[in-house]
């Protein structure tokens, strides 16, 4: 066991961990901070997505080992302190672009990746930029128009699938 210590959601933390543990493990078993979903195990489905010093990467695929001093920010640290949701998240619940929820974390942590990068993508970006992201209940639609509705964008022109 070795000690890593990081910064999750601005706080500093800490713990003992193997050295196959993974980013994902350490987030939901040691931290509790169970938003982060496993989906796959293998790297496939978005919906552990987490940013790692600003950039998204997906969770099981990082070693909790590899990341002594890293940034870390789940979707826990999205919303303001005060539970006040991001714009990401506020447009997620207005337009609908969630279902079931599973992969909701990991589209919105993409999403806010994609938004801080590009902050007027237009609907073939967005769809291109989710392609890692699965989701199986929504069939994308409306989380494109989320997106785009948080970038400020006119949302009535989001072509139907």
């Amino acid at each position: 066991m070795t000690r890593v210590e990081m910064t999750v959601n601005g706080k500093p933390v800490s713990g003992e961990v193997e050295g196959r543990t993974l980013l994902v493990e350490f987030l939901r078993d040691r931290l509790r901070l169970t938003g982060t979903h496993v989906g796959c195990d293998t790297s496939q489905c978005g919906a552990c997505v987490v940013h790692l010093d600003g950039a998204p990467v997906k969770a099981c695929a990082a070693l909790a080992l590899d990341l002594q001093g890293a940034d870390v920010v789940t979707i826990e640290g999205v919303a303001a302190p005060d539970g006040t949701l991001s714009p990401v998240q506020q447009a997620f619940n207005e337009h609908h672009g969630l279902q079931c929820g599973f992969c909701t974390p990991g589209m919105i942590m993409s999403a806010t990746a994609l938004l801080r990068d590009n902050p007027r993508p237009t609907e073939a970006e967005i769809r291109d930029y989710l392609e890692g992201n699965i989701c199986r209940c929504t069939g994308y639609h409306n989380i494109v128009k989320a997106i785009m509705a948080a970038s400020g964008q006119d949302v009535s022109a989001v072509a139907a699938e």
